[in-house]
Formats: structure tokens, sequence, C-alpha cells
């Protein structure tokens, strides 16, 4: 990297990096660190030696710029590497199990430092030692701090263990009451954490949402042909991603699909759910075999990221899931499908920030997940849409506006906010 004496930099802080693969959380920080250069900031990445990654590959690699320096700092993941026979302390895994990053971090972040001499420090969610990591570092920097939160870390029963959940909060409160600014990536984040600390000013939280890459995307496009749905195949509905037990719960909805099947309303011939990178293959497939629709729902393996993408392009429908209680979040994997212009299905809470984004994107097939009756309503009606070519679709404007180099501009514009921040608000609050 050329750096001048008039250079603006940040150090990154981010577990979510190739290569990593699996998590759309790595395109957030892989697409800031491609577009921030030229908006006026040069990364500087602090991440994790590969072997605490369970999957890692080369397909992304390509992507991080030349000119960004990397650190791969120390890092072990407890339940592969320190464990006995399978099992390990829970002490040894907390707040996550990769906490022994700090390590390594801590040490390489400081001679980071000294070295580049950042303006900013930048961490990011959902390893909670990743802003641990930058809260060390600031306190023994001084620097000013923005902690990419984009979700709240803690909730109504969330982390379930009493331990982790106490650790949790400590993390949340310190990273929430000493960073300069706390970023949400939606708007019910930003309430909750309002409405959790009271104390801080409003202009503490900030908005820089989630987005797609049309890089990527552009590159996806040559190797991808949509088909409209004929009479000689199944439609294919697609979910590209993780699926929760819990915050994405499917059971509602494979009922319905074993309840239209008696009807008579969808069959193997006409209908494919196709569930790709679940992450929970094994439960899944039990769930499917207890319901008895195994050929009419397909379990299918990771693929690289552009293949994904390409799928995605491919495919008839895309499908989201969203429970309630995640009504403050919004799946990255979202506004991938908008840019995929395919028809969307959301089985989501229609009061939560999901349903919002879409109806504002001009998408109203959105149905309750929890609900089998209302699966087996809307469900129907969708695929005739699909079939018919009526699925509304989300207008090129506003796809264009959830773009990744769209959001590394509201970052650069609030690095810039935060590097020329008085003193007082860069220490952060009060010492808990």
């Amino acid at each position: 990297m050329v750096e001048t004496a008039t250079s603006k930099k940040v150090l990154m802080i981010a577990f979510h990096y190739p290569p990593m693969r699996g998590s759309s959380g790595i395109q957030r920080t892989l697409k800031f660190s491609q577009y921030l250069p030229e908006l006026g900031w040069q990364p500087l990445l602090l991440s994790a030696h590969p072997r605490a990654y369970s999957n890692p590959g080369d397909d992304q690699m390509g992507e991080i710029p030349a000119d960004v320096p990397v650190c791969r700092a120390f890092a072990l993941d407890t339940a592969r590497h320190l464990s006995l026979r399978g099992r390990y302390s829970s002490l040894m895994a907390l707040p996550d199990r990769w906490v022994s990053w700090l390590l390594g971090a801590v040490p390489a972040g400081l001679r980071l430092i000294r070295r580049h001499r950042p303006q900013v420090l930048w961490s990011t969610y959902p390893i909670a030692t990743a802003h641990l990591i930058a809260y060390v570092l600031q306190r023994l920097s001084g620097l000013p701090w923005v902690a990419d939160l984009r979700d709240p870390m803690t909730d109504v029963g969330y982390p379930e263990n009493p331990l982790t959940r106490k650790v949790y909060l400590w993390i949340e409160r310190r990273t929430v009451e000493h960073c300069t600014v706390a970023v949400c990536t939606t708007p019910g984040a930003i309430q909750t954490y309002r409405r959790r600390f009271p104390h801080l000013p409003a202009e503490r939280f900030r908005l820089v949402e989630n987005g797609y890459d049309e890089e990527n995307f552009l590159d996806a496009q040559q190797h991808a042909s949509a088909a409209p749905p004929t009479a000689g195949r199944p439609l294919v509905l697609l979910h590209s991603g993780v699926i929760y037990p819990s915050e994405r719960d499917p059971v509602p909805l494979f009922a319905a699909l074993a309840a239209l099947r008696r009807q008579g309303l969808i069959a193997p011939d006409n209908f494919k759910l196709v569930l790709r990178a679940t992450g929970h293959d094994a439960f899944l497939a039990g769930l499917l075999a207890a319901h008895g629709i195994e050929d009419l729902v397909a379990i299918a393996p990771h693929q690289p990221y552009r293949a994904a993408l390409a799928e995605m392009l491919t495919v008839d429908a895309l499908l989201v899931l969203q429970a309630s209680n995640c009504n403050h979040q919004i799946p990255a994997k979202l506004y991938e499908y908008l840019r995929a212009g395919r028809p969307i299905l959301a089985l989501t809470d229609t009061g939560g920030d999901t349903a919002a984004t879409l109806r504002a994107s001009g998408i109203d097939t959105i149905a309750a997940l929890d609900s089998q009756e209302d699966i087996m309503q809307a469900l129907p009606r969708f695929l005739a849409q699909v079939r018919a070519g009526t699925a509304p679709l989300p207008p090129a404007a506003v796809v264009a506006a959830h773009s990744r180099h769209a959001r590394s501009a509201v970052l650069a514009q609030l690095l810039d906010d935060v590097a020329g921040a008085p003193v007082a608000l860069k220490a952060g609050a009060a010492a808990a």
C-alpha cells in the first residue's frame, strides 16, 4: 500500500474475511475493503489465522485488493483445536470459540497502529471477540472507534447460556459506551439500542445497511440464463443460506408443503424447494422425513459465492425465512435477492424490518413464517403469479440504492465524521 503523510487509514478488525467462506457477513467487510480506497480511505485488515475457519477456501481470495495489508493474527477454534475427545470447558469459549484470537490480535493490532498510524478503528460483529479486541486497542491507543454492531448482540433469551449471556452483556455495554459511533444495519436495531442505552446521545447510533455487489453479479450473469417455468419441469423455489432452527424455523413451512401435497396443489413434477448451504443439513433432513416431503425439498451443499449468485439468477423464485424474534434484523441475503431480479416469497412477520424493506421495494408477497395456514394460502397464490409472470419485482432505481458501493460511500462519510470528531466524543462514555 502506498501511503502519504495525508493518507486516511482505518484499521478494520474482522473475523469474517477470505479465505473464510459460508457466511454472508464476509461480503460486508470484503466489499468495504474494496471500495473505501476510491472514497479516500485506505483499509488495514486485522483478521484471524485461516486455521480458525472450519470451511476455508480460495474462491474469494482474488477479490482482496493487492494494496490492502492483511494481518492474520494467531487464532484457534476451541472446539476443534482445544477439545479433548470432542469436549472442552465452556470457559475456554467465552465469549465465543475464537477468544484465543484476542491473544494474537491485540499485539498485532498495536504493531499495525504504530507502523501505519490509522485515524480510526473499525470492528465488526457477529464474532463478539472482534469488539473485545477493538475495545482493548481503543483503550490503549485512544483512537476513535466505529463499532459495526450490525444486529443487537443480545436479546431476550439470547445467548441462552447464562454465563455466555453475562459476558456478551459486558462486551456489548463496553462497546456501545466506549465507541465513538455504533453502526447498525436496520432501523429496528437502532431503536433497540436507543431504548437499551437511553443515557447515550441518539447520534451515537448510525445506520449502514447491508447490500449486494454489482461487479459480482455482472460476473455471475455471464454464466446464468433464467428460463420461464414450463410444464416440462418443476418450478424451483430457492432458499440460499443458513436456516437457523429458531430464527428461521421451517417447521410450519414443511407442514404446509405436506398439506398442500395432500390436497393435490403441489407435486414433485411441478414444484421443488431447494435449500442451499443450510448449515443444519442433518436437522432439516430429519424434519423432511418426518413430514414425508423428501421428494419436494432438496438439501443442497455449499458452493462458491459466484456460483451461488448465478443460481439466484437462474431459479424461478427466491425464498426468505425470518422469524418475528428477528424483527429488528434483515438477512443480508435479501439485498442479493433484490438484485437477482427473481420473484421473492418472504415468510416473515409483516411488522418487522425485513417486511418493511420488501414493501418499500414494491414486493408484497409476504406471509407469516410461524403460520401453516398463512403459508398454505400464500404459497399457491405466489406460485401462480410466478408461472403467469405477474409476481412483483423491485424497480431498478430501488435496487441500485442497495449496492455495496453505495453503502461504502455512507461508511466513508461516517469515517470522515468520526476522524474529525471532538476529543470528548472520541473517548466515549465514562468508564463503566
